[in-house]
């Protein structure tokens, strides 16, 4: 059967999601795999959803209009700069669909989130994989040099996954006027509520920039099991997104769920605070005890730990404690509950 399949897609690596934790000795357990927010949902979002799952015989609202009427009150847009779908990778996807065809060249820098390339060849085109900077940052100059007449977007992941920096305003509203409209700048922000002083996306797009930024509900919001996501951009583009999004994509609980999110939205940031504490406690450690770790502005940490990668991921999962890694590059640890980030440490602090 193997005939009928694209032949493109035996060159083309499935994405690997975080592995379940592990149980080491005395029962301990944690998943650090994954950036999954540790805490459990609100007991108002919780309600939300199960009034909802009342009328799961009923298709959800494909114009997810509660969804973006809040969406948009909250972020100051107009409604139809939204476009929703299945996480902000989802959107990534509907975005390079509607932007992107054979011969197309889509910059990205590396290592970076592991879907771009995958979503990138999916529609044809060719990722251009430029490496990261000293301190593990996105090398913007190099990125610029890399444009060329068949370039069609731009992606900076900001705070960058798995490594952690995020960039400034000034240095992307430099580079996205240095790019002078010859290529879509996307800023993928699936963290920027975890970062200290993210770009203003928002107001670039405002005065008409060609920039899509895209957030997720995932992180932050702890609705990683809804796989909600949205891509903000000027009109005519969110509406090219929306076409190409799969119909009903949204589930009716997960339209409740982000609804409710949205207005229990101080409560949740709270937590998002406790989050960074935890992961700037972290950084701190892993630097007394001699890690050489990037500043993270997310809600994780890297440890570029080179070929020693595959090892330490072993010699944190005998401890109980699943974290990703990365070939020969490094490993990212999930900011987790306080327990997991303590024993996190400990177990960093042996390794060879």
């Amino acid at each position: 059967m193997s005939r009928f399949v694209r032949p493109e897609l035996a060159a083309l690596p499935a994405y690997v999601p975080g592995k379940p934790a592990p149980v080491g000795p005395g029962g301990v357990s944690y998943k650090l795999s994954s950036n999954e927010n540790p805490f459990p949902p609100l007991p108002g979002v919780l309600a939300a959803v199960a009034q909802a799952c009342a009328g799961m015989n009923r298709y959800p609202d494909m114009g997810n209009t509660a969804v973006i009427e809040a969406t948009a009150a909250r972020l100051g847009v107009d409604h139809d700069q939204l476009a929703f779908g299945t996480g902000s990778s989802g959107v990534l996807y509907h975005l390079i669909q509607a932007t992107c065809t054979a011969g197309d060249e889509v910059i990205i820098a590396w290592r970076s989130f592991e879907a771009y390339p995958i979503a990138i060849k999916l529609a044809g085109a060719t990722p251009i994989m430029i490496p990261l900077g000293p301190g593990t940052v996105h090398d913007l100059d190099a990125m610029l040099a890399a444009i060329t007449p068949r370039t069609k977007l731009i992606i900076l992941c900001t705070p960058n996954n798995p490594t952690g920096p995020a960039i400034t305003h000034d240095d992307l509203s430099r580079f996205v006027e240095s790019v002078a409209g010859r290529a879509l700048v996307v800023v993928d922000e699936a963290y920027v509520e975890f970062a200290a002083a993210p770009p203003r996306t928002l107001e670039l797009i405002k005065d008409g920039a060609p920039i899509v930024s895209l957030r997720t509900f995932s992180k932050a919001y702890g609705l990683a099991g809804f796989r909600v996501g949205y891509g903000i951009a000027d009109p005519a583009l969110a509406a090219a997104v929306r076409k190409t999004a799969i119909p009903f994509g949204v589930s009716l609980p997960a339209q409740a769920a982000v609804v409710a999110s949205l207005e229990a939205e101080k409560e949740l940031l709270d937590r998002v605070k406790l989050i960074v504490e935890r992961r700037d406690v972290m950084l701190a450690r892993l630097r007394e005890i001699g890690h050489d770790v990037p500043d993270s502005q997310a809600n994780f940490v890297w440890l570029p730990l080179g070929d020693r990668t595959g090892a330490a991921v072993d010699t944190f999962s005998r401890a109980g404690l699943m974290v990703r890694g990365y070939g020969d590059d490094g490993l990212r640890i999930t900011v987790g509950e306080p327990e997991a980030c303590d024993l996190a440490v400990e177990v960093a602090a042996a390794l060879p």
